[in-house]
């Protein structure tokens, strides 16, 4: 079980995957929010269960009916608990009492909170939410060495001669969003370059609004070959297919990355308030594609959703856009 948040859930899939690829006699129901279904279509031994916590199951009640339904037509041997909040808390405790083995994520939480504390020069790398899912299973009796190669999306047809780039600027928090009026000076200038086309990805209405205004105003001055896909994509499966389509991804610490990385799609990724150290780089994304400053205040939180002590988050405004788009031209 690992119910949200999007990059979380795309993290657990190169660890499952693994474990199905390397325990032939071992299936998986994976439970999880409804949106992430196409995270997980091509894996075999796999049965996606959807579990929609606003609606179907909301509330504790709701974790009372999902159990009831899950033990009508689901018999398992074994929980594995990725997510470790009160919802999973519950509907784990629901089954050992029952009598069945339950084993827990362990989080690390005291480890990151003494990360964001630590002096500078104390600071250092804590093992990734990939290994922390493994050490799950492996707690389980599911002893795995992570060797995931990608998920099968095919692409649909294109020009191969035209270098795709994504950009995905938004995420969750302030603390690790780069200032859109640089995040556009970037895709004018990646724009600008010969036999490029450029998708920008987002959700939500703010941001297809921000999205399509960049659209416009590019094409006003002649670069039309910045298209928004915020919207357009049918499903997260289409969404998945541009990224693959893409040579390089620009984004920001946030759920794309993971996407990407899930295709293989080398991420150009922008750092601010939060820092790799924490674990949540993308799977087997170059470290050297990291964009972040040297600064004795990062990280100041592990999430990014803390008020900037110095009020304009200096460690986004300071990073040029040139440097953006040099390292990812070179990919």
């Amino acid at each position: 079980m690992r119910m949200s948040a999007m990059g979380d859930v795309a993290m657990t899939v190169p660890v499952i995957a693994s474990v199905l690829t390397q325990h032939p006699d071992v299936h998986i129901t994976m439970l999880s929010d409804p949106r992430f279904a196409d995270m997980f279509a091509g894996l075999d031994r796999l049965t996606f269960v959807g579990v929609d916590k606003k609606n179907d199951y909301k509330g504790l009640l709701g974790i009372f009916k999902l159990f009831r339904h899950l033990r009508k037509n689901y018999k398992f041997d074994l929980f594995v608990d990725l997510h470790d909040v009160l919802r999973s808390q519950v509907l784990r405790t629901l089954y050992r009492l029952t009598g069945l083995k339950i084993s827990v994520i362990d989080k690390g939480r005291a480890e990151k909170k003494a990360l964001i504390a630590a002096a500078p020069s104390e600071r250092k790398q804590l093992i990734s939410s990939f290994e922390r899912y493994r050490i799950a299973f492996e707690k389980a009796g599911l002893p795995t060495t992570i060797s995931f190669n990608g998920l099968n999306i095919e692409t649909d047809g294109y020009d191969q001669s035209v270098r795709y780039i994504g950009v995905a600027p938004f995420a969750q928090h302030a603390g690790k969003i780069y200032p859109l009026d640089k995040m556009k000076e970037v895709v004018k200038q990646l724009a600008q370059r010969p036999q490029t086309h450029i998708f920008l990805f987002g959700g939500g209405k703010k941001e297809k609004e921000t999205m399509e205004n960049w659209v416009s105003e590019l094409s006003a001055e002649g670069l039309t070959n910045v298209e928004s896909l915020v919207g357009k994509c049918k499903g997260l499966k289409e969404e998945m297919k541009k990224m693959k389509q893409c040579k390089v991804m620009i984004s920001m610490d946030s759920a794309n990355m993971h996407i990407a990385s899930l295709v293989g799609t080398p991420v150009v990724s922008v750092w601010g308030a939060t820092h790799p150290y924490a674990g949540f780089y993308g799977f087997n994304q170059n470290p050297a594609n990291a964009v972040q400053l040297d600064m004795d205040c990062r990280p100041c939180s592990v999430f990014g959703n803390k008020p900037c002590k110095k009020g304009n988050y200096p460690c986004l405004n300071g990073i040029a856009p040139e440097t953006i788009v040099d390292l990812s031209c070179e990919q």
